[in-house]
């Protein structure tokens, strides 16, 4: 397939060429095969003037091209140039953004340390049995759209989809999570730890685990006197340092993530023993809580 790319400048004829009916049908016609003007102005049913003026105006904007065919005297026969046309509505002097995003499953971690209370649960029921940490190992956990223990942590491990000969400029990872308590306390504080490729680049305070009101997804059969939603928040790493909702909470940069030389992006979620406020973890998938989401990675890179 043929394509010409355009910048907004470059599209400005290429658009006034096409403005109008019978220039976009004699595209349409060429997409056929080659024709000359008289082929043209037949099919048509206009007259020859005015069919060699639009076949003059498109062969200036460059979407056609118009030879002389041997045999056929001195007549030219007119051929299209290009399949589809992109206009790029950035300047070509700015820079794309690159960046890969992967949202991962809340039942896809591939390790775990977690002491009771703690569980799990699917869309449709408990898995296995709850605070019982044999439960986090049973093949239906893949299937777990809610996830709490009172401490410890789970590991997940991300595609690494960043190219080679790439400088990454961002990482971005968010989750919908709060404390844990024995069914809720809205006042319940917890320090939920970020850590990545096995560096803790901060932690987030929660400020209970909250229920009492169900949450905007949480099924109607999970009982409004447990957990029902989280808050969702997110880690930013570049070269400045690491945030958690556009505050500063480390000094981990960007680059001590080497992400680049991991053949996969290990991402741990953990409610420590020795935290000041050691309050647990809940973690919801999409089908739990308030928000549509499971665990989201977005790189950014140049």
């Amino acid at each position: 397939m043929r394509t010409l790319e355009l910048s907004l400048k470059e599209a400005i004829e290429v658009c006034k060429a096409l403005g109008n009916d019978h220039r976009m049908d004699i595209l349409k016609l060429l997409s056929e095969g080659p024709k000359n003007v008289n082929d043209l102005s037949a099919s048509l049913e206009i007259p020859f003037s005015s069919t060699a003026t639009n076949v003059n105006k498109l062969e200036d904007a460059n979407l056609i091209s118009t030879e002389k065919v041997p045999g056929r005297g001195s007549q030219k026969v007119s051929s299209k140039k290009f399949d589809r046309i992109i206009i790029n509505l950035r300047n070509k002097e700015e820079p794309i953004p690159n960046l890969f995003r992967y949202e991962l499953p809340v039942g896809e971690f591939v390790n775990c340390k977690v002491e009771p209370t703690c569980g799990l649960l699917s869309e449709n029921g408990i898995i296995h049995v709850e605070d019982e940490p044999r439960s986090f190992y049973e093949p239906e956990r893949k299937n777990a759209q809610l996830i709490w223990f009172r401490s410890g942590y789970i590991d997940y491990h991300f595609p690494n989809r960043i190219p080679d000969e790439v400088t990454v400029e961002e990482l971005n990872f968010s989750a919908e999570l709060c404390s844990e308590a024995t069914y809720y306390k809205n006042d319940w504080p917890s320090d939920i730890s970020c850590v990545i490729n096995d560096i803790d680049i901060g932690y987030w305070t929660s400020p209970g685990d909250f229920g009492g009101v169900r949450g905007n997804l949480t099924p109607y059969w999970w009982g409004t006197n447990n957990t029902q939603y989280g808050v969702l928040k997110n880690w930013k790493v570049n070269q400045e340092g690491t945030f958690v909702d556009g505050e500063k909470v480390s000094n981990v940069t960007i680059e001590e993530l080497n992400l680049q030389n991991n053949p996969y992006i290990s991402i741990r979620l953990e409610a420590k023993k020795e935290a000041v406020n050691s309050g647990g973890l809940n973690v919801f998938g999409s089908k739990f809580g308030n928000y549509d989401q499971d665990l989201v990675l977005e790189i950014s890179y140049k």
